[in-house]
């Protein structure tokens, strides 16, 4: 059989990855997709739908035996959707949605955005593909979202903002090359550094007015969410670009500034959140999927590890007005145990709850530790949590839980004071309870005693 369906791309934690403004609508368990022409064309069994502006995407239950691809059908490609005609024989079957995708000539759904679906035009042939949802879930609902995305077409207003800006570009140079005193519209055409400085401010004004726009109400800054995150996705862009061609002629504090600025447009939100009106009783197990990929940046910055409360506050900054309470927080971190997800929640003995890798390895920490704890000035006046916090590259509240760990296992022991923790090298395991007056030429407990006689 022919693979009849477009293949999609998913995270590592089992996440569609969307497309350029993309935003998820629906979703669906539990669901078939049967081509008509079965001899032809595999069949989808028991997977996951989800509905997005752009496409029907499918993807395969965790627990299959078989591995199978995850797949995707463009809404481009779909030129009817059947209505729901509700019979007798309706009644004793699961709720079907029947609707026709163009084909192209080698047999597979008509592409328009790839080399392939380019080449063979609009597609030679039809073919009547059917849903079939076996699991609980809206099915009225998800169809009457599914003509509401088709009848939107937000795939071409993409290539028409695309298209228009190339176009704009182009009249913009042949003007510009033609010369003259007046513009298109009638006012005084203004060049060199003059005109470069006021098309500028143009441009920030009407940055500005959409700010004020956006926040005059509730309403208004959830239907201009999506432009602002576009808005900060191209700031991001100009100045990584402004960056990399500008490696000379810049001080620390302009770099400083773009690098805070960089991190500020990076967190500024999620462009399609995992809402509960979109995963319905998917909305934990979605979520969590969507909360592994989120931590792999802060993961990467933290070293490997970072405190649930942080994360916490990182993913609701992030999802803008869709905030979670810590209650699903907490349950969606515990569903990765169900799913081969890179990250864990862990709990440390003293009740810190954090959020790490899986290939986060606990030996390599104490042995950084280790060479930490046994430098001549360590041994005579300990360490910190903070300059454990300083060579491991994390906070000193994760520091302190590495350390505390340490002690447990034996490496470390422990001094407290009004100054606070001070924790130094174990050196009981090195003394012998029969002769405790015998000095080692070697190991650690020698070099601590050359360490203190050195000093005086």
């Amino acid at each position: 059989m022919s693979n009849f369906f477009s293949k999609a791309e998913v995270t590592s934690s089992g996440r569609p990855v969307l497309l350029r403004n993309e935003v998820e609508c629906h979703l669906l368990s539990a669901v078939d997709l049967e081509p008509e022409d079965h001899r032809h064309f595999s069949l989808l069994k028991s997977g996951l739908l989800i509905l997005t502006t752009h496409r029907l995407i499918w993807l395969p239950s965790s627990s299959a035996s078989t591995p199978i691809s995850a797949s995707a059908i463009p809404l481009a490609a779909i030129s009817h959707i059947f209505s729901s005609k509700k019979s007798l024989k309706s009644v004793f079957h699961s709720p079907r949605i029947r609707f026709q995708v163009l084909v192209s000539s080698d047999g597979r759904v008509f592409d328009p955005g790839s080399e392939s679906g380019s080449s063979s035009g609009s597609g030679s042939r039809s073919v009547v593909v059917t849903a079939v949802i076996r699991g609980k879930g809206d099915c009225d609902g998800f169809l009457v979202k599914f003509w509401d995305s088709w009848r939107a077409r937000a795939w071409e207003a993409i290539e028409t903002s695309d298209s228009g800006s190339a176009s704009a570009s182009g009249s913009g140079a042949a003007t510009g090359t033609g010369g003259g005193l007046y513009s298109s519209d009638g006012s005084v055409r203004m060049v060199g550094v003059a005109g470069i400085l006021r098309k500028e401010q143009e441009m920030w004004e009407s940055t500005d007015k959409s700010l004020q726009d956006a926040f005059q109400d509730l309403n208004a800054l959830m239907s201009k969410a999506k432009e602002m995150v576009m808005l900060a996705e191209k700031m991001r862009q100009k100045l990584l670009s402004g960056t990399s061609s500008q490696t000379s002629g810049t001080n620390d504090e302009d770099m400083g500034s773009k690098e805070e600025m960089q991190d500020w447009l990076l967190s500024v939100g999620i462009i399609s959140p995992v809402t509960k009106e979109s995963a319905g009783a998917l909305y934990h197990q979605q979520l969590s999927r969507q909360l592994a990929d989120f931590v792999r940046i802060p993961l990467e910055r933290a070293g490997g590890m970072i405190n649930l409360i942080d994360a916490y506050c990182l993913f609701n900054r992030a999802r803008g007005t869709e905030l979670i309470s810590p209650d699903d927080m907490l349950q969606v971190c515990s569903l990765w145990e169900k799913f081969d997800v890179p990250v864990m929640l862990r709990k440390f003995d003293s009740g810190v709850m954090v959020i790490q890798n899986k290939s986060h390895s606990d030996e390599e920490v104490f042995a950084r530790i280790k060479s930490l704890v046994t430098k001549p000035e360590a041994l005579l006046t300990g360490i910190s949590p903070t300059d454990a916090a300083m060579t491991l590259g994390i906070a000193p509240a994760m520091a302190k839980e590495h350390l505390l760990t340490a002690e447990i296992k034996g490496l470390l022991c422990r001094d407290i004071s009004p100054d606070g923790f001070r924790f130094y090298i174990n050196l009981f395991p090195e003394i012998d309870p029969c002769n405790m007056y015998f000095v080692k030429n070697y190991g650690i407990c020698s070099t601590w005693i050359k360490a203190v006689s050195t000093t005086g």
